[in-house]
């Protein structure tokens, strides 16, 4: 089976409120369209966390209409790289895929000031991560 062209990575926490709406919104502000971008929480919360927000407005990324998604069977059979942050066991996990578990402070009930270092961890990450697909960040 050859890869696809186009690789796609799906992004779980429990609320998709915080640490994986800013993953995905770095994973698609770097990968532009080289990269195929889904976030999912198992448990998710009504709205995107105010201050991750903010934190990710202070960088020029502007996620204030997404919306949590609910985590779907189907959205981790089209991903080809899985990456959990915090999720426990609420992942389905399919034979063939590629899974991360990211360890990451959560940043719900927290300001922008605490916020702030857990945006910059994840920003390194998806770095490092469009450097293993082989993908040159777009900024």
């Amino acid at each position: 089976m050859s890869a696809p062209a186009v690789p796609s990575v799906l992004f779980v926490c429990v609320h998709n409120a915080g640490r994986s709406q800013m993953a995905a919104a770095f994973l698609t502000h770097l990968g532009g369209d080289r990269v195929e971008v889904r976030s999912a929480g198992s448990a998710p919360a009504d709205t995107v966390n105010a201050a991750v927000v903010a934190a990710m407005s202070e960088v020029g990324i502007d996620i204030s209409a997404e919306v949590p998604k609910v985590l779907t069977t189907e959205a981790v059979r089209a991903s080809d790289v899985v990456i959990t942050m915090g999720c426990g066991d609420a992942c389905p996990y399919f034979p063939g895929k590629r899974y991360l578990d990211w360890k990451l402070d959560d940043p719900a009930g927290q300001g922008v000031d605490a916020v702030r270092p857990i945006r910059d961890q994840i920003e390194h990450r998806v770095r490092s991560l469009l450097a293993e697909l082989g993908i040159d960040p777009v900024a």
